[in-house]
């Protein structure tokens, strides 16, 4: 299980991540304190506190995710 916390700022960049993330055919999930939801849920998401960092976790490897939340990533 791999995890990367990232920051979503703005309307448009939840809109476009989600729509990445439903490209995916695997579980991807989004974690908010003790909040966990379907990182391919707009409502889900958009339920979040994002003036906290989130915390993208999956499964297994892909080089393109990896390389899209890099966009997205905040140092820990």
């Amino acid at each position: 299980m791999k995890s990367v916390s990232i920051m979503l700022q703005e309307a448009q960049n939840i809109k476009s991540f989600v729509s990445i993330i439903n490209k995916y055919p695997y579980d991807i999930d989004l974690r908010s304190g003790r909040y966990v939801v379907d990182a391919k849920s707009f409502l889900g998401v958009y339920g979040l506190d994002f003036r906290m960092p989130l915390t993208v976790v999956y499964d297994g490897y892909n080089a393109n995710l990896e390389e899209f939340l890099k966009k997205y990533a905040i140092a820990c």
